[in-house]
């Protein structure tokens, strides 16, 4: 029997406060469950992003009284569903926030979390610098969520730059790979679509990338173009540039097809680093 998932990326725009964000997540996962979607895949920072100059400043609080995070939970209880929150801001281990993702299973409850490793502090020119160290304790864990009807690895943004991390996912057992992201418009341009056809490719898994779209308040724009693709490489879905569900029904035993027939993952050494 095909081993099959339909699954929906909810493509938002960055909102300055935690109910703001609901309100923009909601209608599109009330139209993901009633089209059958027995996963939601949101963005990184779904339940809010501000910046204040170069460092973001998203809503946060804690999670046991984090207002996005029990309206998930109990969207999740509600329609049965499973629940990918690419990210949200919670209250960190030094003073700073962590920009952490959750798993929700459809009994409401959180089956696994996390924490985003590769912060992004970059300096794209003299006017656009971003340094969310300032304001973002990282996180030092891989992690694969197992709902049952799939094995989940998370990641978040600017992993996507670092091809390892999706190789040890991939060689752990994970069946989709999941991105949510808040790209620039800048660099979402040049590299979001090749870079996350690539990581599909190296894998042999599917990536699921859900994006936030549109203007941050306080400053800087996001790339949105939420992406569903395929272990070959081939998107099979597209969000583009506004507030978007992007529907797909993943054939998982593609994945074991695919790695037959190139055995990358298998087929890695060791080797020792130039001299």
């Amino acid at each position: 029997m095909t081993r099959s998932l339909t699954v929906a990326t909810l493509q938002t725009r960055p909102m300055p406060s935690f109910q703001a964000a609901w309100d923009e997540s909601r209608p599109l996962a009330e139209k993901a469950v009633e089209s059958g979607a027995k996963v939601l895949f949101l963005p990184e920072y779904c339940g809010g992003l501000r910046t204040k100059g170069a460092a973001v400043d998203p809503p946060c609080a804690p999670e046991a009284k984090h207002p996005f995070l029990n309206n998930a939970k109990a969207f999740a209880a509600e329609h049965k569903v499973w629940m990918n929150l690419g990210s949200i801001a919670v209250d960190g281990p030094d003073g700073r926030i962590a920009n952490r993702g959750y798993m929700l299973s459809p009994a409401g409850e959180i089956t696994g979390h996390y924490d985003k490793i590769h912060l992004f502090d970059i300096q794209l020119s003299d006017n656009e610098i971003y340094r969310e160290s300032d304001t973002v304790s990282p996180g030092a864990c891989a992690v694969i969520h197992d709902t049952g009807l799939a094995k989940i690895g998370h990641t978040i943004c600017y992993d996507l730059r670092f091809p390892h991390l999706f190789r040890r996912l991939a060689q752990s057992g994970a069946e989709i790979l999941c991105c949510p992201a808040a790209f620039t418009a800048k660099t979402g341009a040049a590299h979001w679509h090749v870079l996350t056809r690539a990581r599909a490719i190296e894998t042999t898994c599917f990536i699921i990338s859900a994006g936030l779209t549109g203007s941050i308040p306080g400053g800087g724009e996001t790339y949105g173009h939420s992406l569903i693709v395929d272990p070959w490489g081939t998107v099979l879905g597209d969000g583009g540039s506004g507030p978007s569900c992007v529907m797909a029904t993943l054939d998982l035993d593609l994945i074991a097809r695919t790695q037959a027939r190139i055995p990358s993952l298998a087929n890695e050494v060791d080797f020792a680093p130039p001299s």
